[in-house]
């Protein structure tokens, strides 16, 4: 079963629960090699925009230190990183990567959530409609062009009530250019466990033709989460089906 996941967050996001510290000690006491924590990282917002699903700007520090305190203290047990999700806001994301960037996090996983931006845009899993699935393609594929992300978190959310052919279409454009990009794409082990739309077969068919490399990503919002046997078996059942190139270990 997997011993490395990277897609881990914790109640600072303020919809998940658990401390780092429950987390660690759960990951441990299953034999996990390595944790990587990827909460939602701060944007520096305009107007005094307040995201009520991510952690705050003042937060920041403290996130990094308490992670980087608990690498030092458990190294003998597992490896530790410290990350972030993050969407790509394209008005934004140079001066937040400039702020996140204060504190050198080990890596960026791209979590698109929400289309245009989060202040007057639509939630990526709500959108419906070829032209919202083509413009979320778009957008994804603008981020990951800016070389700052490990690997595209649940790349599959859009695509609601779309006609077939748009979404072969814009599905296989996203796994074309990724592919270009070397980034892998997440098969989402949250999406799996709550019966969600995505992960998506039919995307991961896809992303196989094209030759496209994959991670699980546990995306834990409890610290029970991060071991996620029944929805991986589910997970590893559709890479040996499909011929898909699994990295287990992505740093």
């Amino acid at each position: 079963m997997a011993l490395h996941n990277y897609h881990t967050h914790t109640q600072r996001c303020n919809h998940a629960e658990g401390c780092e510290r429950e987390y660690v000690e759960h990951a441990i006491a299953c034999g996990m090699q390595t944790l990587g924590f990827s909460d939602h990282a701060p944007y520096l917002f305009t107007d005094g925009y307040y995201s009520v699903f991510r952690m705050q700007v003042d937060e920041l520090e403290d996130y990094a230190e308490t992670v980087r305190a608990l690498a030092k203290e458990y190294a003998k047990d597992i490896r530790i990183l410290c990350g972030f999700e993050l969407e790509y806001y394209p008005d934004f994301h140079k001066d937040t990567m400039n702020f996140l960037k204060k504190i050198s996090p080990d890596y960026l996983i791209l979590g698109q959530h929400f289309l245009g931006n989060e202040q007057d845009g639509i939630i990526t899993s709500h959108t419906t409609g070829d032209m919202a699935l083509t413009a979320y393609v778009t957008q994804v594929l603008a981020g990951i062009a800016t070389g700052d992300f490990l690997y595209i978190a649940h790349p599959d959310t859009a695509g609601l009530q779309c006609s077939e052919e748009v979404l072969q279409r814009e599905f296989r454009r996203l796994c074309q250019g990724a592919k270009r990009f070397g980034i892998p794409l997440e098969i989402n082990l949250l999406g799996l466990r709550r019966h969600r739309h995505y992960p998506r077969r039919s995307f991961f068919e896809i992303a196989a033709e094209v030759g496209n490399d994959v991670v699980l990503g546990a995306d834990a919002h409890t610290p029970q989460d991060v071991f996620d046997p029944a929805s991986e078996e589910i997970a590893r059942s559709w890479i040996k089906d499909l011929g898909l190139h699994l990295i287990e270990q992505i740093l």
